[in-house]
Parts: C-alpha cells; structure tokens; sequence
C-alpha cells in the first residue's frame, strides 16, 4: 500500500539553464520574493503568493518553473543559487519519504500579507514596476524570440548562432571610470530576425570561479529593423565596461570587458532574440517619448534610426520624437556626436548631466520637469508611447515625476497610468 503524502506544495522556480539575468522578474515582483546572486536569480517561497506578475515580463519562459515538494521541505534558496539546471520530479515515494509538516504551514496569501512592506499610513508604497507594460503597442510588428538557445518553448532549438564582429568603436570620450563601445555583429546567411526594442544575450568564452561555463549575459540592440547597415544581416550593441568601482579599485566585467576588446573578424556566441513587448509602435503619428541613461540609449538609437529611414523614404507621416538622456557628464555620453547632428524638427533632445564642474546637478527627472507643458498633453494622448531604459535607480524617479506631472495637471494618475500600462503605452526595461 503507497504511503500517505504530506502536505504538497508547488514550489515556483527559475530554470537556470535558460534564464538571461536580465532582472526582469526580480523588478517586477510586487512581493519582493525574487533575488539574486553573481550566478543564479531565485525565489523565496516564503514570500512568493502566485500573483504571476513576473510570467508575462519574462523574455525566456525560465521564471514559468514548477516543482512538487512537500510544504515541510520546499528548496531553500541556498539550494537554488546552487543549481546549474532544474531538479527532476520527486517521485510519489520521495515525496512520501519526506519529512511530515510540523505544523500547517500559512496560505501563501497570507504570508505575503504579512511581509508586503507599507508606509506609516498603511498603504502600499508607490512602486515603479506596478505600472510598465507587459504588452506591446497594438501597432508593433511580430516579434520573433527565442530563435537561439535554450528555450522552454522550443527545446529543438540551435544552442547558439555564431556571429563575425565587423566593427568595434568606441563611442564615449577616452576617460578614466567609463569605456563604451558600438560592437556590430553580422549573421551570414543565417536568420536573425529582429526589432528595435529587443534583446540578445552574449556567451562569454571560458569558465566561472567554479568551473562551470559562463552565461549569457543581455545586451539591447542599438540598430533599426534592417540592420546597421541597411540591407544586411547584422545588428549592434552599446556595451559599456566600468574601469574601476566606486573605491577607485580595478575591475572588469567577464561579458563587457571581452566584447570591448573583440576584433573585427572575431566570433561570438549568440543566443536569443529576446523581448516582445518593448517594441516601437508602427502605426503613422505615433508618438515616442524616451528616456534613458548611459547604455540604456541603446534601444532608443535604434527606434530613433528606424523612424529617420522612414522619414528619409517618405513611408512615415509624422509623429513626435522626444529624447531625455542622462548621464554625469557630456563626455560619457554615448552617441554626443551623431545626436547633436540630428534635425531639430526630427527630434526633441533634452540632456541631464549630474557632474559637471560649476553646475548644478541635473537629472533625467528635472529636465521632465521642465517640459511639462509639452510632456502632459502627449502622456493623455493615445497615441503617445513611453519607453524607459537605464540604471534601476531612475526607474522609480521617473515613473513618480510622471505621475506627479500628471497630477498637477489636474488629470488622474490612476485612471491615465492604467490605461498607458493595458494598452502597452509605457514601457520600463531597467537594470
């Protein structure tokens, strides 16, 4: 006769073979359930209730995980940060031979209930996340993902797709604490399909300080649709290496510091594509409002291109393009150059630099500040899109000022940032 089974529980958790450490899934979770460490992202199931905020934002499937195992004896996170891939099943005798539950363990919802942080008035704090999109635009063309590499959807894919390194160009000023690089990879004769908005991951070569192979790390693609250059199978990256860290000691990323040093004619290992809602809308006079900071320009150089080809072909009737870009100083601005070439009656561009001698420090917030009169009305119309790409640290500022600058223009933030976030019209891909 089978032995009884405890108490069961479905733990929710991350594939780590398939998952990108984009951070995805950790800045979503409204509960605060998700971590990380240098190798694996994990979940508390402590704190996880299965709200499912963190499904749909997820560009691989790895966050949609489940294993059975006996509320007495979930995985520990320990366990978690230590896997290189899934556990199989239990068997209903392995969950038999568990330990029985010592005593009934809480409903998930109340355990969240009581671990979900709140302000002094007993309401919840304002969170960023709560309001990004995880459709895309009704106008954004197909996206194709999860072409290359591990893939719970399609496990018959490629591990990977080999790309040749036909251009590496620094694109910041020489300076001490930053060294960012325009890096253009291009595909053959192989398919690469790709929209502005999407992603790629990277394979580094050799192994980690345990002997196991390197992950991919994410990288937003900085080309348009049809290439970096127009016609050809190839895309670019805007990837920045940090040369020291803030106590002025050396360090060098395992991903960024080998692509910054890649030479035209070398290979690298490519999985993805990645992502299918932060896609640029398609219909004529839209409107694109984008704000960044640092390497987050990327996805914005490649809509801004997307949009100038269009214009330059007659294809596109209109819309307005509106560029806030932060960084400390002009010189660790990526792009500087080209993007002060661009037509003023093509593009609206508003800097804020924190660092530079003699002036005050200015954010990406304040120069939304300053532009309120114009911000508001394109915010309330339907055809404006917003798209935020940075530091994780701006993500809320941003998100706030915006709510505030709608709420003093009389409007509802509940009722506009709603419909922005259903209708795929604010878009957050922060780091």
């Amino acid at each position: 006769m089978n032995a009884a089974l405890p108490q069961l529980l479905k733990q929710h958790l991350i594939d780590p073979e398939i998952c990108i450490r984009c951070n995805t899934c950790e800045a979503t979770c409204p509960q605060n359930a998700i971590t990380h460490d240098s190798r694996n992202y994990v979940v508390n199931v402590d704190l996880c209730n299965w709200c499912n905020a963190c499904i749909s934002p997820c560009p691989t499937g790895s966050i949609d995980n489940y294993r059975t195992v006996t509320r007495a004896k979930p995985y520990t996170l320990e366990e978690q940060l230590s896997w290189d891939e899934l556990p199989t099943e239990l068997s209903r005798d392995q969950l038999a031979a568990s330990a029985p539950d010592a005593a009934p363990a809480a409903e998930p919802e109340a355990t969240a209930a009581a671990t979900a942080p709140t302000d002094p008035t007993g309401e919840q704090p304002f969170r960023s996340a709560d309001w990004g999109a995880t459709l895309p635009p009704w106008s954004a063309a197909h996206a194709y993902v999860n072409l290359y590499g591990p893939s719970a959807k399609n496990s018959a894919a490629q591990k990977f797709i080999t790309a040749t390194v036909v251009g590496n160009v620094r694109v910041t000023e020489v300076g001490k604490e930053y060294d960012t690089h325009h890096v253009m990879l291009d595909f053959g004769a192989m398919p690469f399909p790709v929209l502005e908005g999407q992603s790629i991951g990277i394979i580094p070569p050799g192994v980690d300080e345990h002997g196991k192979p390197h992950h991919a790390r994410q990288y937003s693609i900085a080309s348009p649709r049809n290439g970096e250059r127009p016609g050809y199978n190839n895309l670019s990256l805007t990837i920045k290496r940090v040369l020291e860290d803030h106590q002025g000691r050396p360090v060098r990323g395992v991903a960024s510091n080998y692509m910054c040093d890649l030479q035209v004619g070398d290979t690298v290992q490519v999985i993805g594509p990645f992502g299918n809602s932060f896609l640029m809308p398609n219909h004529p006079r839209s409107n694109i409002i984008m704000i960044c900071t640092g390497t987050g320009s990327a996805p914005m150089r490649a809509m801004t291109k997307w949009r100038r080809r269009l214009r330059s072909s007659g294809k596109f009737e209109g819309g307005k393009l509106m560029l806030f870009f932060g960084a400390r100083t002009p010189e660790e601005l990526p792009y500087f150059g080209p993007l002060m070439n661009l037509p003023k009656d093509f593009i609206d561009i508003n800097f804020a630099f924190s660092r530079v001698a003699g002036q005050p420090k200015k954010y990406v917030q304040d120069a939304l500040k300053e532009r309120a009169t114009d911000l508001v009305p394109l915010l309330n119309d339907a055809n404006t899109f917003v798209y935020v790409c940075g530091l994780k640290a701006m993500e809320e500022g941003v998100v706030m000022t915006l709510r505030d600058l709608v709420l003093q223009a009389g409007l509802d933030w509940d009722t506009l940032g709603g419909q922005m976030k259903a209708q795929g019209r604010l878009h957050l891909e922060t780091y």
